[in-house]
């Protein structure tokens, strides 16, 4: 199912990718607006490129969905989902919470995930029934037990809208039953805490398959547990998505 091959592309193709963000930090011109306060910078598009040629090189008849730029769909069982660069809006502010982020699926389940964080020097990795890595060391979810003991992160649409409206009210909420909850504003990397046990949970709405494919798996694979809002199994098409250690989820799930 997973190849050598398959591991050391999707390795390469992210450590590339987030060399090229880090040299670049500096120089990614102007930003694009793809909504009020949804941008694409050059940089994005530089990063994308040197995965999908990577990926493409390796494995052209695998399908592939990005974020910017067209679906290339086969009739392969292997996808891959890709974020060339997650949190475009930290990265032109040089808020150092970004990521590179590709899932690899088979048959419509993801197998194996990457997330680099260029400047943090981190990368977190999965497979299937293999556990969860953050720099080749292994992680788990956090051990704590209640909300009044977590620490939990969120992430805001860029629409307002009434899913936007429904968040703030929930951000209250819950802020008041826990001991924080951050928004840095990079969901792969909000998963990949929860992953390691920096965060005991996450949730969010609005989120598009590229943004939460390989930190779920991540997630999956330390130990955590990861549902929709109604408790039900994740779909990453669903856009919504509730990740915790497991622990708290029952409870963090009477909120929504």
């Amino acid at each position: 199912m997973i190849t050598e091959q398959m591991r050391n592309t999707i390795q390469e193709a992210a450590h590339e990718a987030a060399v090229f963000i880090l040299e670049n930090a500096r120089d990614f011109g102007d930003a694009q607006f793809k909504g009020r306060v949804d941008m694409v910078t050059k940089i994005d598009l530089g990063a994308e490129k040197i995965i999908l040629d990577k990926i493409r090189s390796a494995f052209p008849d695998h399908s592939i969905i990005t974020e910017e730029s067209d679906d290339k769909e086969t009739t392969s069982d292997y996808r891959w989902i890709i974020d060339p660069l997650d949190g475009t809006t930290n990265f032109v502010h040089a808020f150092p919470f970004v990521s590179v982020s590709i899932a690899l699926e088979y048959q419509r389940e993801v197998v194996m995930g990457i997330v680099n964080n260029p400047f943090m020097k981190e990368y977190f990795f999965a497979e299937t029934g293999n556990g969860a890595f953050l720099n080749d060391q292994p992680i788990h979810v956090s051990e704590n037990e209640t909300l009044n003991r977590s620490l939990l992160a969120t992430g805001f649409p860029y629409v307002v809208s009434e899913k936007f409206e429904r968040n703030m009210a929930l951000f209250s909420k819950i802020y008041r039953q826990t001991q924080g909850v951050r928004r840095a504003g990079s969901a792969a990397v909000d998963l990949c805490y929860v992953a390691c046990g920096r965060l005991d949970g996450f949730w969010e709405f609005e989120l598009n398959p590229w943004d939460v494919a390989a930190g779920s798996l991540i997630v999956k694979e330390a130990g955590g547990k990861l549902s929709d809002f109604s408790g039900n199994r994740l779909n990453i098409f669903k856009r919504e998505i509730l990740a915790t250690n497991g622990l708290i989820h029952a409870e963090l799930l009477k909120n929504f």
